[in-house]
């Protein structure tokens, strides 16, 4: 059994040791080998340790919210990893997209709400930003909320070129809560975004 020897926090610069680091396979994603060594919260230095890391670059994830309506505008698509966990794979999602080289993130929350969902925003709001899943890749998720109208919300969209088949759907705030507590939208970043709807949309509805 560990000691519970407590110590002060650990960083990067002084902490930890990148012994090297290679591409393992490069194709539309990465995946890169990392070897390294840090300090250990009991004292001293682990040996060497060996992680693959899966590496697809950063997102932006935006949710199109409509506070005359009280409605989210969520969008509909297919999720071939899904099949690993669930029958449902069309996943009910928040709009989202990869950041491309030289693009800031308000310009990529921008470019694909109108090319998933149809829309542009009267204003966009920085929420927050997280790592999606630490433990196996270094994307980071950047969250923003649209102020969007709508009524002006439906039909296909998605790039032809991407192969993208996209379906929009309109739902109240309260909808996509119900949707969130029975499971039927369980893919993280809606999740975490329309639980942040509901502690601060009373904000977006008092700017009318």
């Amino acid at each position: 059994m560990k000691n519970n020897k407590m110590t002060a926090s650990f960083n990067a610069d002084d902490d930890f040791e990148l012994l090297s680091k290679r591409v393992l396979y490069k194709g539309f994603f990465r995946l890169d080998e990392y070897k390294f060594k840090h300090r250990l919260f009991a004292g001293g230095w682990s040996g060497e340790i060996t992680r693959e890391v899966f590496e697809r670059g950063h997102a932006v994830v935006i949710l199109p919210y409509d506070p005359v309506l009280d409605q989210v505008v969520l969008i509909e698509q297919l999720r071939v990893p899904a099949l690993a966990t669930t029958k449902s794979i069309w996943l009910l999602e928040l709009v989202a997209g990869m950041i491309e080289p030289g693009e800031s993130p308000e310009q990529v929350a921008s470019r694909e709400l109108f090319e998933e969902a149809g829309l542009t925003a009267s204003h966009i709001d920085y929420i927050n930003s997280y790592l999606v899943s630490p433990g196996g890749t270094s994307e980071r998720f950047y969250l923003y909320i649209g102020r969007v109208d709508a009524s002006q919300a439906k039909g296909l969209h998605g790039l032809d070129s991407e192969d993208e088949d996209i379906k929009v759907h309109v739902v109240s705030r309260v909808q996509a809560y119900e949707w969130v507590q029975s499971g039927r939208i369980d893919n993280a970043s809606t999740v975490l975004g329309i639980q942040w709807l509901m502690l601060n949309y009373q904000q977006y509805q008092s700017a009318n």
